[in-house]
């Protein structure tokens, strides 16, 4: 499903301006030496994951072929007025390195957590004559932002979570308690794929299917991530006001054992809640060998949330844990899956804890806030050159505008390192021993190949 086509065509996969780019540089520019950090954002830290993905699917293997420079140079005769397609140098490529791309990658290892403003990612040319390549794949590579920022805010969700759950009960199901709804939100079946993966390196819960085939294919991982059987609005009211006790009924009886899920503000969620699951199905539910999930989805979540709380503690029961807040009889829970996002998601917990229920008893979905309500912008991601080499010089270079010193680019070939406090530090590129990048990616064959359990230890570790 995510495996590069016949028909892609890396020669066009780029920026329109960086088609001129191989004509502006330095003459006998020789090596260009380019890295990818976050510069700050919301968070004070990234999760880097995704690379891999880009790698294998459109930068592995021969990508050049002589058909693909041919359709490339009759796309670029009608974008630009004159002739400035680079053809003798994707024919170098093609001749010399037999279609497959002269640079080196080396990066931090994926489900590495590292204070933003620190390099996650550099590349070179490894041929003289490749010089402009480089920052040609830019426009490719840097999408790894958004694998990365949705790995990042999945992270810190955790986080949020554990400290509630810690608070007022324990942490003890806090894999299964953020649950992806986002697959239609998005803007594409990559995009769902890719943001879905991100969020399973930190939780198990999705119902984005394309996450977990992707996972498959790039990250080795059969069994990556878990749904439940649950209701949609559709397979409720199909039944009519006067048929949702029957439409309920019937979630029961189809699924007679396990975790079911059923949304239950179709019509009036208090009535739903009180009358029908707390009353008619009440014996049913309690004798029901699982639990039932009742999802509220419309009004203001910290106030519908807690209320439905209160009426499902009154109809069946709840006990208080030793942290002194109630959690419901466990045949019972609640999940929130509108409008979540970070800041709702806490403040739905802190409303609960006020009034005396642990966050043990809801569960949380988010869709577009958690997949698509972010961009490049969220953690400020950059990709700049830092260092090239002209007529055998090294020059280390630099961006400084008087404008905004907050853009100011770093220089010199570079490092990420340990510091003797256990944090990492941006570094002059030296001891290969010590440097947490590590080399991913050479002419065309990619030496390091990750799995998701891989991943989900570096980032568990981080989040200790």
């Amino acid at each position: 499903m995510f495996r590069r086509s016949d028909d892609f065509n890396l020669l066009l996969a780029t920026d329109g301006y960086k088609v001129t780019h191989w004509k502006q540089y330095p003459p006998r520019t020789e090596n260009v030496y380019s890295y990818f950090e976050s510069r700050g954002g919301r968070f004070p830290s990234t999760v880097f994951f995704g690379l891999q993905y880009y790698l294998k699917r459109y930068l592995e293997g021969a990508v050049v072929t002589a058909e693909k420079i041919d359709e490339a140079e009759r796309y670029m005769a009608r974008y630009f007025a004159s002739a400035l397609f680079n053809r003798e140098g994707w024919e170098h490529i093609l001749e010399r390195h037999a279609g497959r791309l002269p640079v080196r990658i080396r990066a931090v290892p994926e489900g590495t957590e590292v204070p933003v403003s620190n390099v996650l990612m550099t590349i070179e040319n490894t041929d003289p004559d490749c010089f402009w390549l480089p920052n040609f794949l830019e426009t490719m590579l840097v999408q790894v932002w958004y694998p990365t920022t949705v790995c990042t805010l999945s992270l810190y969700i955790k986080r949020m979570l554990r400290l509630w759950l810690e608070r007022t009960g324990d942490a003890d199901d806090l894999e299964l308690k953020f649950h992806d709804f986002g697959y239609r939100g998005v803007s594409s079946q990559e995009t769902a794929a890719l943001g879905g993966a991100a969020h399973l390196v930190n939780f198990h819960g999705t119902d984005t299917i394309a996450a977990l085939t992707l996972l498959r294919e790039y990250y080795g991982a059969e069994t990556s991530g878990a749904s439940i059987p649950a209701a949609e609005h559709s397979t409720i009211t199909a039944w009519g006001r006067e048929g949702e006790l029957a439409a309920f009924a019937n979630m029961l009886d189809s699924f007679p054992s396990g975790v079911v899920a059923c949304v239950s503000d179709s019509f009036d969620i208090w009535a739903a809640c009180r009358d029908l699951w707390g009353k008619a199905l009440r014996e049913r539910v309690l004798e029901r060998d699982g639990v039932l999930v009742v999802r509220p989805d419309s009004g203001d979540p910290p106030t519908v949330v807690c209320k439905v709380l209160d009426i499902l503690g009154e109809a069946f029961g709840f006990e208080i844990n030793d942290k002194g807040f109630r959690v419901l009889n466990p045949h019972v829970r609640v999940i929130q899956g509108d409008g979540v996002s970070y800041e709702e998601a806490a403040r739905v917990l802190e409303a609960m804890a006020d009034r005396g229920w642990a966050a043990t008893n809801v569960a949380f979905g988010s869709g577009g806030a958690l997949l698509q309500k972010l961009n490049r912008d969220t953690q400020r991601f950059a990709f700049k050159c830092s260092s090239v080499v002209v007529n055998g010089e090294r020059r280390d270079v630099f961006k400084d505008p008087v404008t905004d010193h907050d853009k100011r680019s770093k220089c010199g070939r570079l490092s990420l390192r340990r510091t003797g406090s256990g944090g990492v530090v941006t570094c002059p590129e030296g001891n290969a021993e010590a440097d947490l990048l590590q080399e991913v990616f050479r002419n065309g064959r990619l030496l390091v190949n990750t799995t998701l359990e891989e991943v989900r230890v570096r980032a568990t570790n981080a989040d200790l």
